[in-house]
């Protein structure tokens, strides 16, 4: 089972990219780090389609059985890092497909609008958002030890076994579909 984790905070460090690792070194997710910059500001124009940081991009999100989006909480909406990762894909690489949503909050508004917003976004290019999401504050990492902390730990792992479910809840559609 192949999930991909994309972490949309444009930061080098900080708690999302904390979130992201984790996921990477317990579960052996395959991680997009937007914070490297790789990723031009979505114009609409064809030959960006032709980049090879967009080909993967575009490439990745097709193959893998599931997607995990991280996101710091701006503004009350996801990051514009991610939005804009977002906007170079479509109904092709996420048509059906599980989709997580965790949101790193830290201005005491909770994340929630941030979770709808990806929400939205998710359902405009066909993607099936799970039912499960996650908020986590600042109080819900292991600086130290660049991880999280054993309570959140749980609810990141339940999170993800939710979304493991929900993929194979659709390979089995999908082959009974055939039958």
């Amino acid at each position: 089972m192949k999930i991909l984790a994309i972490s949309g905070s444009p930061r080098k460090s900080g708690r999302t990219g904390i979130a992201a690792r984790y996921l990477q070194k317990k579960y052996g997710v395959e991680l997009i780090d937007l914070s490297k910059g790789e990723i031009p500001l979505y114009n609409g124009e064809s030959y960006q389609g032709e980049l090879d940081h967009i080909k993967s991009l575009k490439e990745k999100v097709k193959k893998a059985d599931a997607v995990l989006l991280l996101s710091p909480e701006y503004h009350s909406g996801m990051s514009g890092a991610l939005k804009n990762a977002l906007d170079f894909l479509g109904s092709e690489q996420f048509h059906s497909k599980p989709v997580g949503l965790l949101v790193v909050a830290g201005g005491g508004k909770g994340g929630i609008n941030a979770l709808n917003n990806m929400r939205i976004v998710g359902r405009g290019v066909y993607a099936n958002v799970i039912p499960r999401q996650l908020v986590l504050d600042p109080h819900c990492f292991d600086y130290d030890n660049d991880s999280l902390n054993e309570q959140s730990a749980d609810l990141v792992d339940a999170l993800y076994k939710e979304l493991v479910l929900y993929v194979k809840m659709r390979e089995y559609m999908l082959e009974n579909e055939e039958a």
